[in-house]
């Protein structure tokens, strides 16, 4: 108990899952204070309420069970509090071709999503959390994962740079679709042949 109070949370072993939700909490604590709050301050004020479980005959802090410790922070944000974060802060976004990717909370620009720009064809709207009031930071990848654009405002970028981005891209990734108007294009995870072998599979 002392060595964490001393020491710090990091000493415990903290899954990725862990991590993340405490991430989420803290920006939807933000835009919501009613959310619990999991801070570090919080979780060493509260210590001696969750920690004792844990390290019963337990030799060293490594060997904690880091479900168990994610099970501590369910237990401390309660169902309305986790409904609260997954609520402003969702683990991940759906882009409108179906695909889930995880959204990153620790970026320095803000909430960031990174995915192939044709998977947000067909997006006229800027994708937000936090109810509405936070734009995510989409960063734009070309089908080989290389980055083509960052953006806070997709409409913005449909009706500007993308004629000249699509113009390099064609030259490219001829095989991929660049259509003229995103916005109203369909969007796909495919090449344009494997595109079209679909939709004639769906006419059949």
């Amino acid at each position: 108990m002392e060595g964490v109070r001393i020491h710090g949370l990091n000493t415990l072993p903290w899954s990725t899952a862990a991590h993340s939700l405490r991430r989420r909490a803290l920006f939807a604590q933000a835009h919501d204070p009613s959310t619990p709050d999991i801070s570090d301050e919080a979780l060493l004020a509260r210590l001696d309420e969750w920690l004792p479980m844990l390290v019963e005959n337990k030799r060293r802090l490594g060997d904690i069970d880091p479900g168990a410790l994610g099970g501590v922070l369910d237990a401390l944000l309660g169902w309305e509090g986790r409904r609260s974060v997954d609520r402003l802060a969702p683990h991940a976004f759906e882009t409108p071709a179906g695909s889930g990717h995880g959204i990153d909370y620790e970026a320095e620009a803000g909430p960031t999503v990174t995915a192939r720009v044709q998977e947000f064809f067909g997006l006229s709207e800027h994708p937000t959390v936090a109810n509405g009031n936070v734009r995510l930071v989409l960063s734009l990848t070309s089908p080989a994962g290389r980055p083509i654009q960052t953006t806070k405002d997709l409409p913005g970028f449909w009706a500007g740079s993308w004629a000249a981005v699509a113009k390099e891209m064609r030259g490219r990734y001829p095989k991929h679709p660049w259509p003229d108007d995103p916005a109203r294009a369909v969007p796909t995870l495919r090449t344009k042949r494997a595109q079209v072998r679909q939709d004639r599979a769906g006419e059949g």
